[in-house]
């Protein structure tokens, strides 16, 4: 039998035809169907020829068994591979899969998701790690990581299973192994799990070094991973241990690096590689994970690796967590955006929130990440179906709607109102204008002799859904200070009929669109409108009617029927297809008394899964009972989490294990002392580099620990210094990064 497989065409073809002879047949003598970018090609390949396609990047789905076809557009005689990644885009309804066993611990779609940590101790430290694991137990952990990087550790593993049990916890325990078969194969007979990383388990980390492999040599090292893989899952077998098949974006293989490159697709076919010798040797008992510290790739290597499993038939459950994610509202902010976006589409069985922090500090965020997948999975609230054509499902292409435009007769620049990178609007209360200096503080301006100008991470737009009264002249000239540095003012159109504010944005309602209550406007008034996402389409059809200069998505907190997700994907369709390029801002509202990681969680969960898609042009968080401040900052986490607009310096921090070689937690705050004030600059503070170089790939500089009490520095990938005594490290950072002209003063703060 062929196999139908599908192709980017001209990018990926003109590569190919560069050596063109050393293409299979098949694919010598293809044609194309269509131009342009987006043109697809579809042959049948014979079942010989598969794995061969493989090794070439541009060629996806060529291993499937089964692929399912759909027309490449509509009414397109051109079919192309269906690729499901989720049970359903119109509801949460949550991915069937098998029961994984980890000791008493249950995994899977029957049972609750579970929440997971790791523990920081020293593993040789058989009563540090014992107390820790108690306490995390305590909180409601259902499974715990512990480092076993040699014998010693290996040995202790023993002890530590043992005094647990004698005190009462049979919690769970999982090895984490890197580099060490061997060490695998002795832990086995104690502990429940084991975490193996398929970039270094029998692979040798990526160096960066070789760029092609031969057939015979794929093959070779292929076999070679079987050889040392398969005894370790025999003994799985035998003592009924579960494994998980692990891939991190930072330390794919050479071999895998060389066909994949730093890609979801490598993530995806080095798992595989394992899962493929497991279900040769018949053993299920096992999960996957594809973690990344960047969410917007650690989600799309998720959806990959579901869809190839649903193409394959497979149903193995799915352990969740972004990696290296931080500490603070950053790391809970990164953990909602990844996991979060996934549990919206009812994926994910296990999670953990990885946290530069003690593990205990994971379990609260991990168990309210937990309960949210629980539950929406299980109201199942949504929209009727409708055709989605226009999302990117594996690679990030953003949508970017028409930012404002001048017209003839503006007295004030409306270009600021919107920012090209993502906005962050805000809402004021009269209150706050009593208080004009404080205000432009809170709205982070720069203030020069008491009058505020535009920063790099300033307001966008804020909203009153109060105006002053028009004879509050102070409160009035506070606005007016902001609309003419090119700040938005939002407010109700009913508001600005009744007390009109010059310069104003009328918001409206699409029952205010269908009422003609804009035309009440002064001429050259500038709109917006606000909507659900979820209303009929013949409601929808009035955003044709005006020229609005941004749309608010905003559902209610207490909506019963719809989901945020599903009513918001649904309302960019019907932009997309009827050619309507308005910016859409994420508009949250919370309940007095919501907690900070709820809100956190809620909010990146939510909106933070439509950005990573590529989907929305900004937040705008209310809550009357939070700090200003608080809301400000989350919505500036969120934009730069989804990789958008970046306000701040970026951290790739690792959460510590038993392999840290320094007090990450410690250092973590010496460094961001020094070097927050770097917005642009990415830097990873990595307690170990088990995980490789490439873990930092988006970092432009790396600390790293090398040996006990010395520091490795990097630039990008490339260590460039070695040994560095760590008393004088943070320096040696500080002047790695003036040396590549990244560097900037801190600015004095004006009191």
């Amino acid at each position: 039998m062929g196999q139908a497989v599908m192709m980017n065409a001209p990018a990926c073809f003109g590569n190919l035809k560069k050596n063109v002879d050393a293409l299979p047949e098949c694919l010598r003598h293809s044609s194309f169907v269509g131009a342009g970018v987006e043109s697809r090609m579809v042959i049948r390949v014979p079942l010989r020829l598969r794995q061969k396609l493989r090794r070439f990047p541009c060629v996806r789905n060529a291993a499937s068994e089964v692929v399912e076809m759909e027309p490449a557009s509509e009414g397109s005689q051109l079919l192309v591979p269906r690729q499901k990644y989720c049970e359903s885009v119109y509801m949460p309804v949550r991915r069937k899969t098998r029961t994984v066993h980890i000791g008493d611990v249950c995994v899977g779609s029957e049972h609750p998701i579970r929440v997971q940590t790791m523990t920081t101790t020293d593993t040789k430290d058989v009563k540090a790690t014992v107390e820790q694991v108690m306490r995390v137990a305590d909180k409601g952990c259902d499974i715990v990581r512990i480092t076993v990087q040699g014998k010693r550790e290996a040995d202790a593993c023993y002890d530590i299973k043992n005094t647990l049990v004698q005190k009462g916890y049979t919690i769970p325990l999982v090895a984490d192994i890197h580099f060490a078969p061997p060490i695998a194969m002795k832990v086995a007979e104690c502990f429940d799990k084991i975490r193996i990383n398929p970039g270094n388990f029998a692979d040798r980390r990526a160096q960066f070094e070789k760029l092609e492999y031969t057939e015979l040599d794929y093959q070779e090292e292929l076999e070679h991973i079987e050889q040392v893989f398969a005894p370790l899952v025999e003994k799985c077998k035998k003592y009924g241990r579960a494994i998980r098949i692990g891939t991190n974006h930072g330390s794919l293989s050479d071999r895998i690096m060389s066909y994949y490159g730093d890609s979801p697709r490598g993530m995806v076919e080095s798992a595989f590689e394992f899962a493929n010798i497991c279900r040769k040797l018949d053993f299920h008992n096992f999960v996957f994970s594809m973690k990344a510290s960047n969410p917007v790739v650690m989600v799309q290597a998720y959806r990959l690796l579901v869809s190839e499993m649903y193409l394959k038939g497979w149903d193995y459950p799915l352990h969740l967590g972004v990696t290296e994610a931080g500490e603070g509202e950053d790391g809970r902010m990164k953990s909602a955006i990844g996991i979060g976006a996934l549990l919206q589409d009812g994926l994910g069985d296990t999670i953990r929130v990885s946290l530069t922090e003690e593990p205990e500090q994971e379990i609260n965020p991990c168990m309210k990440l937990a309960n949210l997948g629980m539950k929406i999975t299980k109201e199942q609230k949504g929209v009727p179906e409708f055709q989605e054509k226009h999302r990117r499902y594996f690679d990030f292409q953003r949508r970017t709607g028409q930012l404002p435009l001048q017209k003839e007769g503006d007295e004030i620049d409306y270009r600021g109102v919107l920012h090209r990178d993502g906005s962050v609007l805000m809402s004021v209360s009269l209150d706050q204008l009593k208080a004009p200096e404080t205000l432009y503080r809170a709205l982070a301006t720069k203030l020069i002799i008491g009058m505020p100008y535009k920063d790099l991470a300033t307001v966008d737009t804020i909203l009153l859904n109060e105006l002053p009264a028009v004879e509050d002249k102070e409160a009035r000239l506070a606005l007016k200070r902001l609309t003419d540095i090119g700040m938005g003012v939002l407010t109700p159109v009913a508001e600005q009929l009744a007390k009109p504010f010059p310069h104003a944005i009328a918001l409206l309602t699409l029952d205010d669109v269908a009422s003609s209550s804009h035309k009440k406007l002064p001429a050259g008034t500038r709109v917006a409108v606000t909507l659900r996402g979820d209303e009929p389409q013949e409601q929808l059809d009035l955003l044709k009617t005006v020229d609005a200069i941004m749309l608010l998505a905003y559902l209610p907190e207490d909506e019963k029927k719809s989901s945020r997700v599903q009513a918001s994907r649904r309302l960019f369709e019907y932009l997309e297809s009827n050619d309507l390029n308005f910016p859409v801002i994420h508009h949250l509202k919370f309940p007095s008394k919501t907690e900070r990681d709820d809100l956190v969680i809620k909010a990146g969960s939510e909106a933070g899964a439509l950005l990573v898609d590529g989907l929305g042009d900004g937040i705008l968080l209310e809550a009357d009972d939070q700090d200003f401040e608080f809301l400000r900052t989350t919505s500036f986490g969120m934009l730069q989490g989804c990789r958008m607009r970046n306000t701040k310096t970026e951290y790739v921090s690792c959460p510590s294990c038993g392999r840290t070689l320094f007090d990450l937690q410690e250092i973590s705050a010496q460094i961001r002392e020094k070097t927050a004030h770097l917005p642009g600059v990415a830097i990873a503070i990595m307690g170990c580099i088990v995980n490789g170089p490439g873990e930092m790939a988006d970092a432009d500089f790396g600390y790293v620990g090398g040996a006990p009490g010395k520091i490795d520095l990097y630039v990008g990938k490339q260590v460039v210094k070695r040994g560095i005594a760590m008393e004088k490290a943070t320096d040696a950072l500080i002047e790695l990064i003036k040396e590549n002209g990244r560097w900037i003063e801190p600015e004095l703060v004006e009191n």
